[in-house]
């Protein structure tokens, strides 16, 4: 049965699972086990890989940093100034139902037209660590 097409913004099992297993070879190089949360541009969950030893609350942290990017169609870690005491985003972490995360990790999915479709969050190490293998991992759809 064919996949009936309900909204233009669609992630694949396939390109979730070929973000996330770069993720994986990143985390392993670093030696740091990580949590991977790839969600579509609706912010539904598609994929979440826990590596073996990521901290249990890397699961939360990386499906809301993923989160957080696809609402806000940017890498976490430069939406992290609008969010500090008088910044003009400084109280939306309390204006969302689900949780959000503005902490380097969460890195937004683009098609080839620059179209967000999704995100991964990722989290088990530092905020620079998440940042670097969110940002490596992503980049594997850009691979030819």
């Amino acid at each position: 049965m064919p996949i009936t097409q309900i909204s233009p913004v669609i992630l694949t099992l396939d390109d979730a699972a070929t973000v996330t297993a770069a993720g994986v070879h990143k985390a392993t190089e670093l030696g740091v086990p990580y949590t991977f949360s790839v969600l579509d541009g609706g912010s539904n969950t598609v994929l979440v890989t826990r590596m073996d030893g990521a901290a249990l609350a890397s699961i939360d942290t990386s499906g809301a940093k993923a989160r957080t990017s696809v609402y806000f169609g940017a890498a976490t870690a430069d939406l992290a100034p609008a969010v500090q005491s008088g910044a003009p985003l400084s109280s939306i972490q309390t204006a969302t139902t689900l949780p959000l995360a503005f902490v380097a990790g969460g890195v937004p999915i683009t098609d080839a037209r620059g179209v967000v479709v999704g995100a991964l969050g990722a989290g088990g190490g530092s905020p620079a660590q998440d940042h670097e293998v969110a940002t490596f991992a992503v980049q594997a759809l850009r691979q030819p």
